[in-house]
């Protein structure tokens, strides 16, 4: 059974908007420094955002899990290609969000891991809860 979004913690859906809006800014990055990526808009990479967080945890996660023998074998580099496949399928459903061939997939899923944990590194600090003083 769903677990209704109130039932959620306060720090939790917070936590939830912060990497939203991290994914979305990695997006925008991505699209200045791939040739062949585009995104139109802030609002364009929001939802585009949401939409390969849906992919991902979805088709994604199946694709990732089918091809871990050849992804081992690769040393990981397989995973940026299901990475690129899922950037590619996001594209197609996302107006304003266009990926123009397989290597421009390819180079956007590379940067895009290496801005999604850059990003995160430095916003760490800020995005983990507070520790409160409980009594022992």
């Amino acid at each position: 059974m769903a677990v209704p979004v109130w039932a959620y913690s306060k720090e939790t859906m917070l936590a939830l908007l912060a990497n939203w809006l991290l994914s979305a800014v990695s997006l925008i990055i991505v699209a200045h420094v791939i040739r062949g990526f585009d995104v139109t808009s802030f609002g364009t990479a929001l939802i585009a955002a949401l939409v390969i967080g849906l992919i991902n945890a979805t088709v994604g996660l199946f694709l990732k899990i089918v091809t871990l023998p050849l992804t081992l074998v690769t040393l990981g580099i397989f995973w940026f290609v299901v990475n690129a496949l899922m950037l590619k399928l996001a594209s197609g459903l996302v107006p304003g969000f266009t990926i123009n061939g397989f290597l421009p997939a390819f180079f956007g899923a590379i940067v895009l891991s290496i801005v999604n944990l850059f990003l995160r590194l430095v916003t760490s600090p800020l995005r983990t809860p507070r520790q409160t003083d409980r009594p022992h």
